[in-house]
């Protein structure tokens, strides 16, 4: 399994108003794609800015291809990101999922 990691910085002002946003975009891209195994979103305010991380589950890398494409390390976004994030990272992070220690947590997005 691999884990796909992404980061996003909005205005705290703004940072209900891009949960929820991401919540009707990004997330049910993960979750509707086949392979997907469930997604995280954190969240953490910083002053003036909050800073959002999304932890996605993958059962391979074909299966994150199948959401992000060929160029798979490239960061996907959304047509009113420009809305909200104050910076756009050009790439993910894949990393090798190899315990979870969680007890049974389901996987939510959001609150």
């Amino acid at each position: 399994m691999l884990a796909r990691i992404w980061r996003g910085v909005t205005l705290t002002e703004k940072a209900d108003e891009y949960l929820d946003y991401l919540n009707q975009t990004g997330i049910p891209d993960y979750l509707a794609t086949p392979g997907n195994r469930g997604a995280f979103v954190l969240r953490r305010a910083d002053g003036e800015r909050s800073h959002f991380l999304t932890i996605s589950l993958w059962d391979s890398l074909e299966s994150i291809k199948r959401f992000a494409g060929d160029d798979y390390e490239r960061a996907r976004y959304y047509a009113e990101d420009e809305k909200f994030l104050l910076e756009f990272e050009p790439t993910v992070q894949h990393y090798e999922y190899y315990a979870n220690t969680s007890g049974g947590i389901r996987f939510l997005a959001g609150p």
